[in-house]
């Protein structure tokens, strides 16, 4: 797979270069052979494809290809869009199409010169050579843009040089994946680089994905940098596709940060992704009014303490991007005190420090990801200095993002998902006139911070099995995606209507019920939930004609405070051990699993000790959960009665989905040999240990593994289903226990369960103790072979699970 998406890149990279090399070999003609729309929209499919590549590239490695992918899909959408913008006669005006391609192109040409240098460094020279590439294509495009005396056959041979690079790449991969590594081309022996990956890349960067990040917080300075120092003539529509564009990859990038288990990095995305919609925004209103927007001044000075506060926390985490995020806390205050906003002077010699800034940490990511000698970024002091600290310690270790509940591949996203809200509600403290509700940049800020990126936060807490929290998180960025439209869109008006209250109140009875459930959760959230309410009856009261004074922003700042308050706490309590800021317990408690004084054990599978625990308590009648090959199981010592009866009780059997035998080794059926086929014995030996479970005749032979008045509840009376799972920890269990009674660890009907934190939420008042494993490392079951007839030559299914029937 890790060589299928590299083929796509690389060739996604040939694709655009080629369309470019034919573009500028034919513009000195008078009728171009790929007119500038069509090229446009033939350039999205690269991008495309490289953001595909980029996307489903190993995460396991730091690898140059991902950085490559990435920032080229953003760079050629960007440029894409420029030229269909073009062709349909949008930028009329000679100057207009340099004006609105050399910021990008200055930026790309000094990024994949990043991209380049540190391929060239870290020995990955053909990645190197196709970034250099690109990067001189680019250079010689904005050099033509200044003069014509260079010509755009130079521009189209560079490009040329990129298709033939990343084709020769892309060849050696695909004849090295078709040839199962007999043929490898120079400086395409995968086998190398695997060696190389796991040599740098495994003590390399956390997340891939910062450093695209990071160059593509250039190209959105770049557009502002370039009009300040005079390279551009003005800031006007065509520039809005690179800011976009760079908006829409960096929530992407964020979204890539929460599966590279890095909440903070992931939380800076989305905010600076949030700038560049508001930037793009502010470029694009006078279009429509000849006059330049303005911006809400407190809305602002809140989003410079949320980058104050997340640079203060990713300073413990990196201080080199903690004091990189200060630049956009100045950033936020320079807009705030300019009532032009991104058309002042002073925002745009902000940008500049953030062009340069970026560069240099971007480069400092890009080298750290594969070099073996790292740059210095503070991270091994600030551990240092807070090693000494008796009230703070970090929080570390393999369970660090795991989830309470299931098993989750992404993060915890509700510090973003809290700081929206707090961005959201001081936003609506905007006054603006009613008659003109565009003039205020209001709706970047709803629409994008409370609308998507909030809608983001819910999807990743639903993926991390928090029910309540994803559909409060989904319901109030649609309340904020709908409201923002409507009411700073223009699309509300002066009128009110019934309609729009009887939706209003569709709302309110949506989040009554949060509001009720959140009772159960915690005291933040009833605070959290209920503050909404007080907005959405301001909502109301606005449609209706009966909105006090006041009331709306009373509202708001009471909701924003709250929601700061949930920033914080969510903030800290990732960060460090312990409860820092309490977010309170339920203001109903729930009677069941884990309401009560008694609970049932808790203990590492990873610990030897841990596997013996376990295995007194079944000796002593008991029963447990633990890991297995596949999902996790109930289990209970054949040899007591006693427990497999519990077990049978407390998992609610079904006659129909009898109990299994499990053992360690077939040693362990030797006394009973003689009872067996020689052919099923042959077949035993050849299927374990596996996750492959065969029914077979039910015999003698169930008295020599101890089971006594246990086998009434195992098997059926004609056959029983027994296995040797191919597991250390639980063939460990059962040479310590003796043969095990199995069942799958949840109650009969519902869906099997994947994390041991599933078994006590199923299971726990059932069971005496679990053995904690993490997550499985299957969701599916074992396969269940019928062998009752195999001596006559056929074998059937019962269930085909893990293992294919072919396999079988």
């Amino acid at each position: 797979a890790e060589s299928l998406h590299s083929c796509i890149g690389l060739l996604g990279i040939s694709a655009g270069s080629l369309l470019l090399a034919v573009h500028f070999y034919s513009s000195p003609r008078a009728a171009p052979l790929i007119p500038s729309t069509a090229l446009g929209v033939l350039l999205l499919i690269p991008s495309a494809l490289l953001a595909y590549a980029g996307i489903w590239r190993s995460f396991r490695n730091a690898s140059l290809l991902v950085c490559l992918c990435l920032t080229l899909s953003a760079f050629w959408s960007g440029y894409g869009v420029i030229l269909i913008l073009a062709g349909q006669g949008v930028l009329s005006d000679p100057g207009d199409t340099r004006d609105a391609l050399v910021p990008g192109l200055a930026t790309f040409t000094l990024a994949l010169l990043l991209v380049a240098v540190v391929g060239f460094l870290c020995g990955e020279p053909l990645l190197a050579l196709v970034a250099a590439a690109v990067s001189l294509a680019s250079a010689h495009e904005v050099a033509l843009h200044y003069s014509s005396s260079l010509g755009p056959s130079a521009v189209a041979c560079t490009h040329l040089m990129v298709c033939l690079a990343g084709g020769y790449f892309a060849l050696g991969r695909i004849l090295y994946l078709l040839t199962k590594g007999k043929v490898a081309l120079p400086g395409t022996d995968l086998a190398k680089k695997k060696a190389q990956e796991q040599g740098q890349g495994s003590a390399g960067s956390t997340n891939p994905f910062a450093a695209p990040g990071l160059l593509l917080n250039m190209l959105s300075a770049s557009v502002f940098c370039c009009r300040l120092l005079g390279v551009t003539h003005r800031l006007f529509l065509g520039q809005v596709p690179w800011l976009w564009a760079a908006g829409i990859s960096q929530i992407g990038i964020c979204v890539l940060s929460y599966r590279a288990m890095d909440v903070l990095m992931a939380t800076a995305f989305g905010f600076t992704s949030i700038l560049k919609f508001a930037g793009g925004y502010s470029l694009l209103y006078p279009t429509w009014q000849p006059e330049e927007p303005s911006f809400p001044t407190p809305f602002l000075v809140v989003f410079s303490i949320l980058f104050a506060v997340l640079a203060l926390f990713l300073s413990l985490q990196s201080p080199v991007d903690g004091l990189y995020l200060l630049v956009f806390v100045t950033y936020c205050i320079a807009l705030a005190c300019s009532p032009r906003g991104f058309f002042a002077g002073g925002p745009q010699g902000v940008a500049v420090a953030i062009f340069v800034a970026s560069a240099l940490v971007a480069l400092i990511h890009l080298y750290n990801g594969r070099a073996r000698a790292k740059i210095p970024t503070g991270k091994d002091a600030v551990k240092a200095l807070l090693a000494r600290s008796s009230l703070l310690k970090l929080r570390e270790g393999p369970d660090l993002h795991t989830p309470y509940l299931g098993y989750s591949k992404y993060a915890d996203a509700e510090v973003l998902a809290y700081a929206c809200s707090v961005l959201v509600s001081f936003a609506l403290t905007a006054t603006g006139d009613p008659q003109a509700p565009l003039a205020t940049v209001v709706i970047p800020w709803v629409v994008v911070a409370g609308g998507i990126l909030k809608l983001l936060g819910g999807s990743v807490a639903f993926a991390r099995g928090k029910t309540l929290e994803s559909s409060a998180f989904i319901l109030y960025s649609v309340m904020w995606i709908i409201w923002g439209l409507t009411r700073y869109g223009g699309l509300y008006g002066t009128a009110r209507s019934f309609h729009a209250a009887v939706g209003i109140v569709a709302f309110m009875l949506f989040n009554s019920f949060i509001v009720f459930c959140s009772l159960f959760l915690n005291v933040a959230w009833f605070f959290y939930s209920l503050t909404f309410m007080l907005i959405a009856v301001s909502f109301l009261l606005d449609a209706i004609h009966a909105l006090p004074t006041g009331y709306d922003i009373a509202a708001t700042l009471i909701f924003g405070l709250v929601s700061f308050y949930c920033f914080l706490a969510a903030l800290s309590n990732s960060t460090f051990e312990g409860c820092c800021l309490p977010m309170g317990g339920p203001l109903v408690p729930l009677s069941g699993v884990g309401a009560g004084t008694t609970k049932c054990l808790h203990l590492p599978a990873r610990k030897a000790s841990s596997v013996k625990r376990i295995a007194d308590i079944l000796r002593n009648g008991g029963t447990c959960g633990i890991p297995t090959d596949t999902v996790y199981v109930l289990v209970a010592a054949c040899n007591r009665p006693d427990a497999v009866e519990k077990a049978h009780r407390s998992k609610r059997q079904a006659q129909d989905r009898p109990m299994s035998l499990w053992i360690s080794s077939l040693k362990q059926l030797e006394p009973a040999k003689h009872l067996f086929t020689p052919l099923l014995w042959d077949f035993m030996e050849a299927a374990w240990p596996s996750p492959i479970s065969l029914v077979i005749p039910r015999g003698e032979w169930v008295d020599f593994l101890g089971m006594k008045d246990s086998a009434k509840y195992v098997g059926t009376p004609q056959s029983v289903a027994i296995r040797i799972p191919d597991c250390s920890v639980t063939t460990h269990l059962i040479d310590l226990v003796g043969p095990i009674v199995v069942t799958s660890a949840n109650p009969t009907g519902e869906a099997d369960t994947t994390h041991h934190n599933q078994v006590y939420a199923k299971l726990g008042d059932k069971v005496d103790a679990v053995l904690c494993g993490g997550p499985s490392p299957e969701n599916i079951a074992s396969t269940v072979v019928d062998c009752t007839k195999i001596d006559s030559g056929n074998i059937g299914f019962f269930r085909v699970g893990i293992i294919p029937k072919a396999q079988v």
